[in-house]
């Protein structure tokens, strides 16, 4: 019993002594680089430029592939989702974190095109605390596509 005793202290002091990086929540990159094939470092804003070179990039949604979201005023870090299911060219199911509440984990919320292009440019995402897509649009880069769902596509393009 002593020992447990002396381990919960223990513990529980640790807390106090980590750094607050070490007990920071989950934030999105972590995140995105836990539960896709996209493995990347940098603020979530830098991984487009990042992926340069290394991903192939581009505008269509597909199932695996990051959504990079860019910098902007109210999101200076930016964002990254990892696209879990496509739904249609203009809505898809995202896996996430840190967007309704800080280190909150979403998975299979709804995010949609809503740029005049139909580019991916301009994103609309679900908001937990109003149940519903959120108010304004948030600028987006495109998508990061894993090398696994770019071979995927090309040999699905071959074999039709």
């Amino acid at each position: 019993m002593h020992k447990n005793v002396v381990a919960a202290l223990l513990a529980l002091l640790s807390v106090f002594a980590l750094p607050s990086a070490a007990q920071a929540r989950l934030q999105c990159v972590t995140y995105a680089r836990q539960v896709s094939e996209v493995q990347l470092s940098g603020n979530a804003r830098d991984w487009w430029s990042h992926a340069e070179g290394r991903y192939e990039r581009g505008q269509a949604p597909k199932a695996g592939a990051v959504l990079a979201f860019a910098g902007t005023r109210s999101m200076p870090y930016g964002h990254v989702a990892v696209v879990s299911k496509v739904v249609d060219q203009r809505h898809i199911l995202i896996n996430h974190a840190n967007w309704s509440r800080p280190g909150m984990v979403e998975r299979g919320v709804m995010a949609v095109d809503v740029s005049a292009a139909g580019d991916w440019s301009e994103v609309r995402v679900w908001y937990a605390p109003t149940r519903s897509l959120g108010l304004r649009p948030s600028a987006a880069k495109g998508f990061i596509y894993p090398r696994t769902v770019t071979a995927s596509a090309e040999t699905a393009a071959k074999a039709g």
